[in-house]
């Protein structure tokens, strides 16, 4: 039974609408259809001696083949080659994609680690590392991802002219994931990814830019130290702001010295730019 939701709690949890319909599926075997044919009938039937108590409405009975897939496989029907901004295509590595023009392709393997570039937050960005970009400010640039994931900003960076990108993540599998994406575009002498987060170990550490598709939540208690690693005139790019709480990390970054200079939004989310005055 898929009941209808709303996303709550920085998008991480859902909350029913009972004022929507639910959509209930049922799966019977069909190697023998007149069996099948009989399962449908008998549901359609008892579909309407329910709609007669007239507890609610009762949409009407769909059907549709189901075929047999190799699910190890099925899934990478779903990731498709996507433009995000102005000049960057995400090939996952087992589709084909003739670069045009100013194309920045990135080739992605994304494994189990989180950033295929599916979701807005991932999407929003690497459209905004992409205005960065167009203004000069990845040329030869530091860059610190924070929580890589599948490196796919990292790469963005890379590929968009950064000197040296340090990825961190909590999780052990996206610092390999990052790492092995990195080897596919080349990029194994620009990217170093270890496991972590900030504060770093080298506190005296600053970067040019800085990312951060995170949470809320992790955005508001990380502002200082994220607004530290942030060299004087740099920029902070960060996202995965659920849309309620786009007030709480602007209060926290402003709090944190830094200055909000730029805002995307798509569907529930927000992404936000953020400079450290000089």
């Amino acid at each position: 039974m898929e009941a209808p939701f709303e996303l709550v709690d920085e998008g991480l949890a859902a909350r029913v609408d009972t004022r929507r319909p639910a959509t209930v599926r049922g799966y019977i075997s069909a190697v023998e259809p007149a069996a099948a044919r009989a399962a449908v009938k008998r549901a359609r039937d008892d579909l309407a001696h329910l709609q007669a108590f007239q507890i609610r409405p009762i949409g009407e009975l769909e059907t549709r083949v189901v075929h047999e897939e190799d699910w190890t496989e099925a899934w990478k029907q779903h990731f498709p080659v996507m433009r995000v901004g102005h000049r960057l295509v995400i090939r996952p590595t087992w589709r084909e994609h003739e670069p045009t023009g100013d194309d920045v392709v990135i080739s992605l393997d994304p494994g189990m680690a989180f950033g295929t570039g599916l979701h807005p937050t991932t999407r929003l960005c690497m459209a905004l590392i992409d205005d960065l970009a167009g203004e000069g400010l990845f040329d030869h640039a530091s860059v610190l991802d924070v929580g890589c994931g599948s490196g796919i900003l990292s790469i963005c960076a890379g590929l968009l002219g950064a000197a040296l990108v340090l990825g961190v993540d909590t999780d052990p599998l996206a610092v390999e994931t990052t790492r092995r994406n990195a080897r596919l575009n080349g990029l194994s002498r620009v990217i170093e990814a270890r496991t972590g987060s900030v504060p770093l170990a080298d506190d005296e550490t600053h970067f040019d830019i800085v990312l951060a598709n995170l949470i809320a939540s992790l955005l508001v208690d990380l502002a200082v130290p994220l607004s530290y690693v942030v060299r004087p005139g740099g920029r902070l790019v960060a996202s995965g702001i659920f849309r309620d709480r786009e007030p709480d990390v602007r209060n926290a970054f402003e709090s944190a010295g830094l200055r909000i200079v730029d805002r995307r939004s798509e569907t529930d989310w927000v992404a936000l730019v953020a400079e450290r005055p000089a």
